[in-house]
């Protein structure tokens, strides 16, 4: 089995606008999102699909150029089996570029996961659970708006909610205030800056005041090049600090684990590469005696396809997961929606991913510059 063929095509998820307005969270505003779509053709007919999905830059069309140019030329005639090797030759291509490594990386294991008619969390060790409790953000709204989605979000059966916070102290603590009151003591919350706050001492300052709310953990607190910044507000803080935008390949989750910087990781596919990589940083946090989430770009449906098969294999995974990103998009590009329920999601059904793509809906997202839809 060799790949005979490889192609990627940016397009624009619709985005879900909460509370009718351009999504905004600590790092910004979230406007055309920009992600691609991997195909992987082997010699023997078959093909499997991955996704490049970010929030940053570069964009979906220039790591789709990236994909194409650089990366498919050099995996031509490569065995789709020995994944290993099909990661060292990326890495000796190009350095960092994850999301797009993450593309091929999933389109590889839909490959192969089709080919030996297996699910993929049966090449990721196989599965630990049946169903993964997720989580759901709550994105920057004025408070009550805030507390009202929560209600909702728990109403369909969410157990725990992340707030996104990075707002002007006061709105942040009533936001917090007020979606506690709502939702009971039961629900789990925590909250994600997503780098908001410039200093410890900013971010200190927000944490002490939102204890009282009985919060779970606090993400990203700073910038994720600041090292020393998260070591120092993981020592003094009163809530557990969780690393998120400091992770990215496995190199830079050994840095978080050498700087004592965290006291939980989230584990994103495509931060980490890929799902190859991906389950490197959850032996790697294990080993530390680190607990695991999984967090999500967010991801379009087969991206959130292959973070379920990954929540289902790693042990590691002890916190509610965010394996539920096609739920912020208006709509999808599957032919059947993943199974999320209750606030769980369900592992799907058949190899591979055990995913389709609806062909027809994905050409009205594709860029007019894309080119033909990939079938």
């Amino acid at each position: 089995m060799k790949i005979k063929h490889i192609e990627a095509r940016p397009y624009q998820p619709p985005l879900r606008k909460f509370f009718g307005r351009t999504t905004r969270l600590g790092f910004g505003e979230l406007k055309g999102l920009e992600y691609g779509l991997v195909k992987i053709t082997a010699d023997d007919g078959q093909s499997g699909y991955g996704e490049i999905s970010t929030v940053f830059e570069p964009t979906g069309s220039l790591l789709c150029r990236l994909v194409e140019e650089s990366i498919a030329p050099a995996l031509l005639g490569q065995d789709p089996r020995q994944i290993g090797r099909i990661h060292s030759i990326m890495d000796h291509i190009v350095e960092g570029m994850e999301p797009a490594k993450a593309g091929v990386d999933i389109a590889i294991y839909d490959l192969v996961g089709k080919a030996l008619n297996i699910p993929v969390y049966q090449l990721l060790g196989g599965r630990v659970r049946e169903e993964i409790p997720l989580s759901f953000s709550i994105m920057f709204g004025e408070p009550e708006e805030m507390a009202a989605l929560a209600a909702d979000l728990v109403r369909t059966g969410f157990k725990t909610l992340k707030i996104k916070v990075g707002q002007p102290l006061a709105t942040d603590e009533a936001a917090v205030r007020l979606i506690r009151e709502s939702v009971g003591d039961n629900i789990t919350i925590r909250v994600d800056a997503n780098m908001a706050w410039k200093t410890p001492k900013q971010a200190l300052a927000t944490l002490k005041r939102l204890e009282p709310y009985n919060i779970e953990l606090a993400e990203q607190p700073l910038s994720g090049w600041d090292m020393d910044g998260m070591t120092y507000v993981r020592s003094h803080s009163p809530i557990p600090i969780m690393a998120d935008e400091s992770v990215w390949a496995p190199r830079t989750a050994l840095q978080v684990i050498k700087a004592n910087a965290a006291d939980y990781i989230s584990v994103y596919v495509a931060e980490s590469g890929g799902l190859y990589r991906a389950a490197q940083i959850f032996s790697m946090s294990e080993a530390a005696g680190i607990p695991n989430a999984i967090g999500s770009m967010p991801e379009t449906g087969i991206g959130t396809a292959a973070e379920i098969h990954l929540a289902a294999a790693m042990a590691n995974l002890t916190l509610a997961s965010d394996v539920c990103g096609s739920r912020y998009f208006e709509e999808d590009h599957l032919t059947s929606p993943l199974d999320v329920h209750k606030g769980l999601a369900t592992i799907p059904k058949g190899p591979g991913l055990g995913v389709e793509i609806n062909h027809n809906c994905h050409q009205n997202w594709e860029l007019k510059t894309a080119g033909q839809t990939l079938e």
